[in-house]
């Protein structure tokens, strides 16, 4: 394989296991267009579908595998455990593998580090946190349900009070953080690595009305190439070492998205997008009853 096919390249995981480097995303998707999207993204090709449990798609999403008529065993499947669920991780599991019509998925993810209570979602339930959902998902492995574990939204803070916990025996996979040029988070991404948990990056597009979209450097270096914006900010992200999951609905774009094939981007272009000055996350923090970003992955 030549590395210009960046839409067969997999990146293998700590467990061995091979994660797609392109995949859908399905946030904010709504329903009726969800099973339509899934179905289209796998007749062209994509073979790594994200969803969540908190997303309220997941019935559709495995609809639209089905209707694909792709088989399960070459689709990877990522869904996430939702914060009011930590304390109920089996039934969790239960639930999205009952929604998807799936016996498993392959990458099972803790959504946010915060347990949320169930019945007052301005709290955290004060009996619980990340560290006992974990010792909760590394049960998972073993029942066959899950093929991997990980995380998502993880700051450095987080990571090492996990990782340092006599109870963690195993490490993450996966941490799936928001990446994007105007949110790199170098540090966080170069910690993920230094501890062997891939990263992929979600609004890796910087999601929708994103202040990247009139940024003059990524216009023009998209021109230059002959490829649209998505395009351009999917490779640097591919090429800076992570997998992607870019969300779409409409037919066109999820193609596009999938147009990766047969071309870079050169060392000093990469440099231009690092190098992008604004800032800003799509995804905050403060709808949440605890703070889970911490400044630590700049």
């Amino acid at each position: 394989m030549s590395n210009l096919e960046h839409t067969k390249k997999v990146y293998t995981l700590n467990t061995g296991d091979q994660i797609p480097a392109v995949g859908l995303g399905t946030w904010q998707s709504k329903p009726n267009e969800v099973r339509e999207a899934v179905k289209n993204a796998l007749l062209k090709g994509y073979r790594h579908i994200d969803t969540a449990l908190a997303y309220g798609n997941e019935a559709e999403v495995g609809a639209g595998i089905r209707d694909s008529g792709v088989p399960r065993s070459e689709i990877w499947i990522t869904t996430k455990l939702d914060n009011t669920w930590h304390h109920r991780v089996p039934e969790g599991i239960d639930s999205s593998l009952r929604d998807l019509s799936v016996d498993y998925v392959d990458l099972y993810l803790v959504h946010w580090p915060s347990s949320t209570d169930p019945n007052d979602k301005s709290k955290h339930l004060p009996y619980w946190d990340f560290i006992k959902t974990w010792q909760e998902m590394q049960k998972l492995p073993a029942t066959g349900k899950v093929r991997n574990i990980g995380v998502s939204n993880f700051g450095i803070k987080n990571l090492e009070k996990l990782l340092n916990d006599p109870s963690c025996k195993i490490v993450p996979a996966v941490n799936q953080i928001e990446l994007h040029p105007n949110n790199p988070s170098p540090k966080l991404v170069a910690y993920n690595t230094s501890k062997g948990i891939h990263s992929t990056g979600y609004s890796c597009l910087g999601s929708t009305n994103s202040p990247l979209y009139k940024d003059p450097t990524l216009l023009q270096l998209a021109e230059k190439k002959g490829k649209t914006p998505q395009q351009v900010l999917l490779l640097w992200g591919l090429q800076k070492g992570w997998s992607v999951i870019p969300k779409s609905v409409s037919k066109s774009r999820i193609d596009a998205n999938f147009e990766l094939d047969g071309w870079e981007l050169a060392p000093d272009e990469i440099n231009q997008l690092d190098n992008l000055k604004d800032r800003f996350k799509v995804c905050g923090d403060g709808w949440l009853p605890v703070k889970v970003f911490f400044g630590d992955d700049e």
